[in-house]
């Protein structure tokens, strides 16, 4: 009976850095339990064939890792793109047939993609390449393959977290060898369930609204040379303004703005669970939140009236939460879920008033995961 391999990854969620990774600031993100996991047996061939429940298989001949446009938004695509990058670092892949489960909502916000990518990384680097590649390597692999092979243009936060697990910081300022460190803290024993709330608005057509962030963001880092908002001063970003505004507009500058103030939040919320104070940590969760909506504007896309789905979630917790706990915007925003501190005792009430609005199923309890 030919040998069957099981691998997995985690799902993430971000807790602090709302749009930082693609500018090279800091994010606080976790592994959760949600997991994709795969059966795997070689195959004997040139194929990669992937069968992933509640989707069509995918096959991939890895004779063939050019880019391909016609594959673009697929799954193929990252199969292809992550198999490219070991091809190119010296990894002799063969074929293998893998059936792949997951936990992990597609849509979530828990970065079900990035969980993909990471997987097919610890597939390959399991198999083939006596797990030479580290944790990081993988993940950097993974955005690779979404950038590059997939078409979207996100940063590395949400591999880096699927990949390394646990709660991590991770500081981005040099992309090819981010800082990551472990945030020693049990959110098990700080009274409060960590949950994301489905807003149940589509992903689709929102591909320009997602990419439009880093666009703008960028326009006024190289309105002072710079590539990155990280790379530019931040007194010098404020004591230019008027310029800016004229230049890049009122909706880039606010975007910039947030970033400046939403990659200290990250460090300061390290620094509060660290001191043991999470009440301060709920603060700047519920700020970051707020900088998200009013400067970041990443929860109602251009031009949405009848449809605002994210905004009515976000209300809604708010209002169950009555000034306790937080919520913020989760992950990319305009669509997916909204991630909420919801005081232990209150929960189950919660998550009843959230899915007699939202409907059954739209609350999920997350813990993090090692």
């Amino acid at each position: 009976m030919e040998q069957l391999y099981h691998f997995s990854a985690p799902g993430r969620t971000e807790i602090s850095g709302n749009h930082t990774d693609h500018q090279h600031g800091c994010v606080l993100a976790a592994a959760v339990d949600m997991q994709t996991q795969a059966e795997v047996r070689l195959n004997g061939t040139h194929l990669i064939l992937i069968d992933s429940e509640g989707f069509a298989p995918v096959t991939v001949d890895l004779d063939d890792l050019s880019v391909h446009e016609s594959e673009k938004n697929t799954t193929a695509a990252l199969v292809r793109g992550v198999a490219a990058a070991f091809q190119a670092r010296g990894c002799k892949l063969c074929g293998f047939d893998a059936k792949v489960r997951s936990t992990v909502l597609p849509g979530s916000g828990l970065s079900s993609s990035a969980a993909f990518e990471v997987l097919i990384g610890r597939i390959l680097n399991g198999l083939f390449f006596e797990n030479k590649l580290s944790a990081i390597e993988i993940a950097q692999i993974g955005q690779y393959a979404e950038n590059v092979y997939f078409g979207k243009p996100s940063g590395l936060m949400d591999q880096m977290a699927s990949s390394v697990g646990g709660l991590v910081f991770i500081d981005f300022a040099d992309p090819r060898a981010p800082i990551v460190e472990k945030v020693d803290f049990d959110f098990a024993h700080c009274g409060h369930t960590l949950c994301i709330i489905d807003s149940h608005a589509s992903h689709a057509d929102l591909t320009d609204e997602y990419a439009a962030i880093p666009t703008e963001m960028k326009q006024v880092a190289a309105f002072f040379g710079k590539e990155v908002l990280n790379d530019v001063d931040e007194q010098a970003f404020y004591a230019s303004l008027p310029a800016l505004r004229e230049s890049c507009g009122d909706r880039a500058v606010l975007r910039a703005m947030h970033f400046f103030e939403e990659n200290q939040r990250v460090k300061f919320q390290v620094r509060a669970l660290h001191n043991d104070n999470f009440s301060a940590f709920l603060t700047y969760v519920n700020d970051s939140g707020r900088s998200s909506w009013l400067k970041l504007q990443n929860v109602t896309a251009l031009g949405a009236a009848k449809h605002q789905e994210m905004a009515f979630t976000l209300a809604l917790c708010k209002k169950l939460l009555n000034g306790e706990g937080a919520v913020r915007v989760h992950g990319g925003g305009f669509a997916g879920t909204a991630l909420a501190f919801v005081p232990n005792d209150r929960f189950a009430e919660f998550k009843a008033g959230v899915e007699q609005t939202l409907g059954e199923g739209s609350c999920h309890a997350l813990k993090i995961m090692d």
